[in-house]
């Protein structure tokens, strides 16, 4: 009878020094938002410019792309929302992104009614180098 009495009591605790399973981040969609758990050594670096500057471009008086400070959201080719990020002063951003084909939007600002998605490829613990220049309008 004391084993019978017993055998519930070890069956606790033997369940309670058994892990606690975790669910799996890989591939799980959060608030539209696509979340891996792979580390990685890869993803997009570069930088973003806007140009002209200068009302009237003129021979021998130099106009220079001017860095853009701006949100973008990677998007996988299917739709679904990877992360947002925002360019620093400089226009500069790296972001590490697992292995895969996405499409890079640009949230704000606005920079003209012609401004499209870029596309781009991560290859396995490389980066991707994206030196993105949006035109101004300025003639």
């Amino acid at each position: 009878m004391k084993i019978r009495a017993a055998l519930p009591l070890f069956a606790l605790l033997l369940a309670a020094c058994l892990p606690t399973p975790q669910p799996s981040l890989e591939n799980q969609i959060m608030d539209n938002t696509e979340v891996t758990s792979q580390p990685t050594d890869g993803g997009i670096e570069g930088t973003v410019t806007i140009g002209p500057s200068c009302p009237v471009v003129q021979v021998d008086v130099p106009c220079p792309d001017t860095p853009l400070q701006a949100t973008f959201t990677v998007f996988t080719t299917t739709g679904n929302k990877v992360i947002e990020f925002q360019t620093d002063e400089q226009g500069h951003f790296k972001i590490s992104l697992s292995p895969g084909d996405y499409v890079l939007h640009l949230e704000t600002p606005k920079v003209n009614r012609f401004t499209t998605d870029t596309p781009f490829n991560v290859a396995e613990n490389q980066y991707t180098l994206l030196d993105i220049k949006y035109d101004s309008g300025i003639r």
